[in-house]
């Protein structure tokens, strides 16, 4: 099948999303366009798609799993909790480091990028009246702690990249710790102070916000630690303990540790929704990486590599990058690399955890497109106008070009 057929189709898809058509039937139209236009007749079209499904498919179950951890950080209180402790200790000097490691955090225990932002946006906000900060730069502090958490966290991006590549979820979350930590850094010290920091004049209000009971510190961690232990076992004790028990068991001791065992239901079926959401994407994204797969895609993009004297261990962040953009979706763009590209990857010489790492953070590099919900969910949280949080794409995307350069650096030095 032609590379050109499956590009096409790949564009159809990003103007169906760009017309606010529903992502899983923007991408299921593009890759029968792109089959048909790639020289398929129409049962293999639909033969390619279904093969392309069938191999998401573990990864959609753990994802729903995953949505019993996710809905008991947020729905008890308990992410609320990490973030305000986090902001409190570092304190409002060091307002943008507190933000950034904040929103890291969350992320990095399993909560979704978009909802640890909006987690910990109305603090941010609040300081940054007090302090006169513009919304835009405290955004950005949090959307590049984000990114960095959101490639070491048993997130939806990282379980199909780790799944896709047949490589261990721990391994693979604890390749991309430095680059993280580069990440952080680098957001905080170099990326905001990039960004005109104009003072927010005239009256400032201060919001009294609907404070609800919220759980102990201690009760908040054990549902992260429960899990990171799990995942940990096979990487220390080599006893596998698979993201589909690890994340829900992790979910229901932090819920009984904090005494909210009433609040199961309502967190399980809140996590259910937000990742049958993600679930659903997925299944879309799976029935294009089955065209693209089956196409001459990839060794277009191995023949560029090779006219611009990239390593072949390029091939990994770039697709990561590439189908970010496409999509503008991290998960998505992970889904479409890792699906289409790892067996390329991996006959190159490249270890299966290290291809999944540098794919997951590739992946950061341009999930923040406009034709994405995250733009648009991030934006509206710190009440930013379009054109306001059109000017921080450059700073986004840079913050994630330095995530997926320190992952492949850090693979070619070892």
């Amino acid at each position: 099948m032609t590379a050109i057929g499956a590009l096409i189709g790949l564009l159809v898809s990003v103007l169906l999303i760009i017309k606010k058509v529903a992502p899983t039937y923007s991408l299921i139209a593009g890759a029968i366009v792109g089959g048909l236009l790639g020289g398929l007749p129409l049962t293999d079209t639909v033969r390619v798609m279904t093969e392309g499904v069938k191999d998401v498919t573990p990864a959609v179950i753990r994802i729903l799993t995953a949505g019993v951890l996710s809905g008991v950080l947020i729905k008890t209180g308990a992410a609320a909790t990490l973030s305000n402790a986090i902001i409190r200790t570092l304190g409002e000097r060091r307002v943008f480091f507190a933000l950034a490691l904040a929103t890291m955090l969350l992320c990095a225990v399993g909560v979704f990028i978009d909802v640890a932002v909006i987690t910990v946006a109305p603090i941010a906000l609040s300081i940054g009246r007090r302090l006169g900060i513009s919304p835009s730069v405290l955004l950005i502090a949090m959307v590049g702690g984000g990114k960095c958490g959101n490639i070491i966290s048993p997130n939806p991006n990282t379980i199909i990249a780790a799944e896709n590549f047949g490589a261990d979820l721990s391994s693979v979350m604890f390749y991309n710790v430095l680059p993280a930590v580069v990440g952080l850094l680098f957001t905080v010290f170099v990326v905001v102070r990039l960004i005109p920091d104009k003072l927010v004049k005239g009256k400032v209000t201060e919001e009294v916000a609907e404070e609800k009971e919220l759980p102990s510190l201690f009760g908040s961690l054990v549902a992260p630690v429960v899990t990171i232990i799990l995942l940990s076992l096979r990487p220390l004790f080599d006893i596998t303990v698979d993201p589909l028990i690890a994340l829900p068991i992790g979910g229901v001791c932090g819920i009984l540790c904090m005494r909210q065992w009433r609040n199961i239901l309502p967190s399980m079926e809140y996590g259910l929704q937000k990742m049958s959401s993600v679930a659903i994407l997925l299944i879309g994204t799976g029935t294009i990486a089955g065209v693209i797969k089956n196409s001459t895609l990839k060794d277009w993009i191995l023949q560029a590599l090779g006219q611009a004297h990239f390593d072949e261990v390029m091939i990994a962040p770039v697709s990561g990058a590439l189908m970010s953009a496409a999509t503008a979706s991290t998960t998505a763009g992970a889904t479409l690399a890792s699906a289409s590209f790892a067996d390329t990857i991996l006959a190159v010489g490249i270890s299966a955890a290290w291809g999944a790492a540098m794919v997951n953070s590739g992946a950061t590099v341009l999930d923040h497109l406009p034709h994405g919900s995250f733009f648009h969910a991030t934006g509206g949280v710190c009440e930013l106008t379009f054109r306001e949080r059109l000017k921080l794409i450059p700073y986004e995307t840079l913050i994630g070009a330095v995530l997926a350069a320190s992952t492949t650096l850090l693979c070619l030095v070892l």
